[in-house]
């Protein structure tokens, strides 16, 4: 999740999960006594600056455009330590060959790592998404695969917020992607987790 988790819980609070996390598993989207609770995340209504929709795009060309440098940097590297490797053979063939064999090994496998970390991104899907923004750092962030769902919550939202005694609650399903690989429109701080963004999919 895109945020940092409530210790503590109201008694209408949405119910703790009773199974291991997953990387898709149904949580609650509810507004309760001014409260906006994503999973176990709770956000007070009057803290959200801004809600909103925009789809959610993978970083392709940026991923291009790094697995390119690292690739040439990769290989300058390599050929640098193989000239020195061969110049050393001259004095010790043994040593010269072990550094050779070493560097390419190396830079072989930071290749394949390369190579993975551009497919996951190339393959990554785009996320109609609903965004929750406070004004604090905190952000949470939901999608569907029915635009429609989403825009009516940006509704339901605005008006609890508009509102106090509006409560409801939705079913969701949680996700996890790598915010890293994605464009999230305007600078968002992203806090929770290592390096990963919750999604939710109606």
């Amino acid at each position: 999740m895109t945020t940092t988790e409530s210790k503590g819980f109201p008694e209408n609070a949405p119910p703790l999960p009773d199974r291991p996390p997953r990387l898709v598993s149904n949580i609650d989207l509810q507004v309760s006594k001014r409260l906006l609770w994503v999973g176990r995340a709770a956000y007070p209504l009057q803290n959200i600056a801004r809600v909103h929709t925009f789809t959610l795009h993978p970083k392709r060309k940026e991923a291009t455009v790094r697995f390119l440098k690292n690739v040439a940097i990769t290989l300058t590297a390599a050929i640098a330590l193989t000239v020195i490797g061969g110049a050393t053979s001259l004095s010790n063939e043994s040593v010269g060959g072990g550094i050779i064999t070493f560097v390419w090994i190396g830079a072989l496998a930071a290749l394949i790592a390369f190579t993975v970390q551009l497919l996951s991104v190339l393959t990554a899907a785009s996320h109609y998404v609903l965004s929750i923004e406070t004004s604090g750092p905190s952000t949470a962030v939901v999608t569907s695969t029915n635009p429609h769902h989403l825009d009516q919550l940006v509704g339901r939202i605005s008006h609890a917020i508009e509102n106090p005694g509006t409560e409801f609650q939705v079913t969701v399903e949680s996700i996890m992607v790598n915010p890293k690989s994605y464009y999230f429109g305007d600078n968002v701080n992203m806090y929770g987790g290592t390096g990963n963004v919750g999604m939710a999919s109606r």
